[in-house]
């Protein structure tokens, strides 16, 4: 069992796909680790397309089974649940997807789904409360009041209000934590800032921690207490998110934070130059030795042949790199 102090353990999780029908196989995730302590946090996982982060995030949500490892929640491992257990995890664990059109039948009114979630919840949870008093308080969380949405479609709101009943929803089971994958990804700059402080402030007022999926840096800086960044499907550093960004330690990181514009362009290392870095390397996902020695000007023999896991000190960053090794 994990420690129940803890509200989120990811143990060494590994999922492997196929690419193609008769391609080559690959682990999307490998060996990932990550623990959430019960206080409310926003534990961001950043990184490129193709990097695992939708894989691990739908590993949590138990969509996915790892071929590898285990989630445990609250000490209890979701993958050995009984029926009244799944039904405990899910009112405890809520998802926010990309798509808010994606989440909702059009021919459906947005009312019905809030009052049904209100109503089979309560019941869980033996909440002796009026199903539309619920969803009204909870809309107002959002910026919204039922008689706005009432008699509503999805097709009738905007991206960013549809996203924001999407959270409303969420939050009728009362959880402890949401996992919210690219949320912001699809909406105007000027709405996810909108969004983002409605993470922060569910947060801080009702005590829910997020895992925030992204790969925007500067929503991550924005709204993060702790950041995991993700390569070819490795976590090669994770840390409080002031120190990860102040003093970055793989060199990936910190590739990904000079890659972020900035006035003074003389302060790019030349190596660190940005370069594309979309779709699926092959040779990445199946190498030996450290994934990301191909673009590393640090490479050496040892990265060549053994894969890094190096913690760091007192500092509470992890980094997979040799450069760290003592």
């Amino acid at each position: 069992m994990g420690s129940i102090s803890n509200l989120l353990e990811v143990r060494g999780v590994t999922k492997v796909f196929r690419y193609g029908l008769l391609g080559f196989k690959f682990k999307a995730i490998e060996d990932i680790s990550m623990v959430l302590e019960e206080k409310p946090l926003i534990f961001t996982v950043a990184g490129e397309s193709g990097s695992g982060k939708s894989t691990l995030a739908k590993i949590i949500l138990d969509i996915y089974r790892p071929d590898k490892g285990t989630v445990l929640y609250r000490g209890r491992d979701i993958y050995r649940l009984s029926s009244k257990e799944r039904l405990w995890f899910r009112s405890e664990v809520q998802a926010v997807f990309q798509n808010p059109y994606s989440s909702f039948n059009p021919m459906r009114r947005l009312y019905s789904y809030l009052y049904e979630t209100s109503r089979n919840f309560m019941k869980l949870k033996n909440i002796d409360a009026d199903p539309e008093e619920e969803i009204d308080k909870t809309l107002r969380l959002v910026g919204l009041t039922l008689d706005e949405i009432r008699y509503k479609h999805p097709h009738e709101l905007s991206g960013g209000q549809l996203q924001r009943v999407s959270i409303a929803r969420a939050l009728l089971s009362r959880p402890k934590l949401i996992v919210a994958d690219e949320p912001v990804s699809m909406l105007d700059a000027s709405l996810r800032v909108n969004i983002l402080n409605i993470f922060r402030e569910i947060k801080e007022n009702l005590g829910i921690s997020f895992i925030y999926i992204t790969h925007d840096l500067s929503t991550a800086y924005y709204i993060s207490d702790y950041i995991a960044i993700m390569y070819r499907g490795w976590i090669v550093e994770q840390g409080p998110i002031e120190k990860v960004f102040k003093d970055p330690k793989h060199p990936y990181t910190q590739l990904l934070l000079e890659s972020i514009p900035e006035p003074d362009l003389s302060k790019k290392k030349e190596w660190l130059q940005p370069i594309k870095l979309g779709g699926i390397e092959e040779k990445e996902y199946i190498a030996e030795g450290c994934k990301y020695r191909f673009r590393c000007p640090f490479a050496f023999d040892k990265c060549r042949r053994t894969p890094p896991d190096i913690k760091l000190g007192d500092s509470g960053i992890v980094v997979k790199c040799w450069l760290y090794e003592k």
